[in-house]
């Protein structure tokens, strides 16, 4: 998810991505930096191309299952799309990394007499259901998850306009191998010249949807501020 936001008066723009779409965000940065104010990211900060450790994980973990052709077809083909999207939200609202078990499909991890996530309410998933319902599920499929090693040739990459990430301290994608240290530890700073990082304790990878009025202030001011 990308947006983008125009001062007045300037030919530069600030761009704004949630996950997956925080690095076509990065990319235009990088490739463009006279045409952009700022960045605000939500759930993923800024990480140089080559330094996914996805490989690391087992078998299981969902982004390896879901690019590969016709497994997750076959893994969603068993629900229909709100039954699909009632799962999504329940498994990457909690802390923990998806990943299934011998024998078992992503889908598999949730019970069907799992709650929805408290502040996302069955108005909400069936709106989102009618949406997909007419646009189907694989598109997502394609990108991200197997355009994942079409990393950019770029060398030395570095973020050079002021950048605000915006985390859950609950989001499971801290748990991804050596994310959390690369965030703590400062290494992060080192790809991008002017970074801010902002967690919210009770956050998860939706933080967008489950804090939105926080959010949203974080994003105006951070704008402002830069404008």
């Amino acid at each position: 998810m990308i947006f983008l936001r125009f001062p007045v008066f300037d030919t530069r723009a600030f761009l704004i991505g949630k996950d997956f779409g925080a690095w076509p965000v990065y990319l235009f940065a990088l490739q463009r930096p006279g045409r952009v104010s700022g960045i605000v990211t939500l759930g993923v900060p800024f990480i140089p191309p080559g330094s996914r450790n996805f490989h690391v994980l087992p078998e299981g973990f969902y982004i390896s299952r879901w690019k590969v052709p016709g497994r997750p077809e076959a893994d969603f083909g068993r629900f229909d799309v709100k039954t699909v999207l009632r799962n999504i939200y329940i498994l990457f609202a909690r802390s923990e990394i998806p990943i299934a078990g011998e024998g078992e499909e992503i889908m598999d991890l949730v019970k069907p007499c799992t709650p929805l996530p408290p502040w996302f309410t069955e108005e909400d998933l069936s709106n989102y259901a009618a949406l997909y319902e007419n646009s189907g599920l694989y598109g997502p499929l394609q990108v991200p998850y197997r355009s994942l090693h079409k990393d950019s040739t770029l060398s030395n990459p570095k973020i050079q306009v002021p950048t605000l990430v915006i985390m859950g301290k609950k989001d499971y994608f801290l748990k991804f191998p050596g994310v959390e240290d690369y965030i703590m530890s400062g290494k992060a700073k080192e790809y991008v010249d002017d970074l801010e990082i902002t967690f919210l304790a009770e956050g998860t990878h939706f933080v967008q949807e489950q804090f939105p009025d926080q959010v949203n202030v974080l994003i105006t001011t951070f704008l402002n501020n830069h404008t």
